[in-house]
């Protein structure tokens, strides 16, 4: 059976690494909170209101896990003001980073992306990756000229 494989990169903070991934793959309500990001739009923010109402975990435990993902860089915390029946109103609503955006798409599905989201998702990828092997490369004592021709060759190669 010849099945259809994408090649996952994520990009971690070396400093943080086993912070991050316990944070999100030790606890799967860390993983629903990616999860309904995906499904509210990548790029979108998500308010703590609704996800208290849309998944099914005590607030206790919801607000245990926001927190621990902001901390990390995974999402980022906003405060909006509104009004409601004349009066003012605080909403905590939060973000994707763009480490956090990273994890999200581990767990999407391509299908649960626009082309727009996936075009930004393949240009930004190419950009970070591009910069990582470039700086890698300098470590390495690697003349950036190898890579360029590498490059050059898979792209004609793809057409």
């Amino acid at each position: 059976m010849k099945e259809n494989i994408y090649p996952y990169v994520v990009f971690l903070p070396a400093k943080q690494k086993d912070k991050v991934l316990s944070a999100i793959f030790g606890s799967k309500a860390a993983v629903d909170i990616l999860k309904f990001s995906i499904n509210q739009g990548i790029s979108n923010r998500i308010y703590q209101r609704d996800l208290m109402v849309n998944l099914s975990y005590s607030n206790k435990t919801m607000i245990k896990h926001l927190k621990s993902l902001t901390a990390l860089s995974i999402l980022e915390e906003q405060m909006e003001k509104t009004q409601v029946e004349n009066r003012t109103v605080w909403l905590k609503s939060y973000q994707l980073s763009d480490l956090g955006k990273w994890f999200a798409l581990l767990l999407a599905e391509e299908k649960d992306l626009s082309e727009k989201e996936k075009a930004e998702i393949l240009q930004n990828i190419f950009r970070v990756y591009t910069k990582w092997v470039r700086t890698f490369s300098k470590k390495l004592y690697m003349s950036t000229k190898i890579l360029e021709k590498i490059f050059k060759e898979e792209m004609i190669e793809g057409q």
